[in-house]
């Protein structure tokens, strides 16, 4: 049977004296699922996610990703460049003058040409419906139009894990339904925060819910 991707086992976290947001919690992500990961405002989910990729540093359990034990700054290099973590707010993710410029930095990254970079740039807006955008001025960008940037810029890296914080904020109807399409076409593992139901259903292979510091399967 194949490894999982991802396995967090006992996790604790808590920010500064607070109460621990996480507690003792388990997960694993396996190749090829999509999980859609539920749970009330503020329970943590994007905190896990933060976990996943070494933003934050558990204050207890063992967080294992593509085979090995990450503990410190270090070991989760190579798990940014293998899991790409889409922010829930694009402003977060878009720092760059242009469109091009932003998807062409992870490839640049990774150590691709700059004109290598570039292609992969144009492709993946294209893919995105975004063909033309390169030259935009990133601030000048609707919400939904940056929202799609940001998620260009994690597909550009051709990641084997995405994490999706609430992919669809400040998306309109038509928007929404090709980025579904475009998801439910992706080979990666998924793990996907969103509140609507919806769109989970057609995309999500299991749900897990956040609540009190644990998670649970959910039907």
């Amino acid at each position: 049977m194949n490894a999982p991707l991802f396995r967090l086992t006992g996790i604790t976290f808590a920010y500064d004296r607070q109460a621990p947001v996480l507690e003792r919690a388990d997960f694993s992500l396996w190749p090829g699922e999509t999980v859609a990961l539920t749970g009330p405002n503020g329970a943590g989910k994007t905190t896990l996610f933060h976990l996943m990729a070494g933003l934050l540093r558990p204050s207890a359990g063992t967080i294992e990703a593509f085979g090995a034990v990450r503990r410190r700054e270090r070991d989760f290099h190579a798990v940014r460049a293998r899991a790409g973590l889409l922010f829930q707010d694009s402003d977060d993710q878009l720092f760059c003058p242009t469109v091009a410029e932003d998807v062409a930095f992870g490839p640049l990254n990774l150590g691709k040409s700059p004109e290598h970079a570039r292609r992969i740039a144009e492709n993946t807006l294209e893919s995105l419906g975004l063909a033309g955008f390169g030259g935009r001025v990133t601030h000048t960008l609707s919400g939904g139009q940056k929202r799609l940037a940001a998620l260009a810029a994690v597909l550009a890296m051709e990641p084997e894990v995405l994490l999706l914080d609430e992919p669809t904020n400040a998306l309109d109807a038509e928007t929404q339904e090709r980025l579904t399409s475009i998801l439910a076409g992706l080979p990666q593992a998924k793990v996907i925060i969103s509140h609507d139901d919806a769109f989970l259903r057609r995309l999500a292979t299991r749900r897990v819910r956040l609540e009190r510091g644990r998670l649970a399967a959910e039907p």
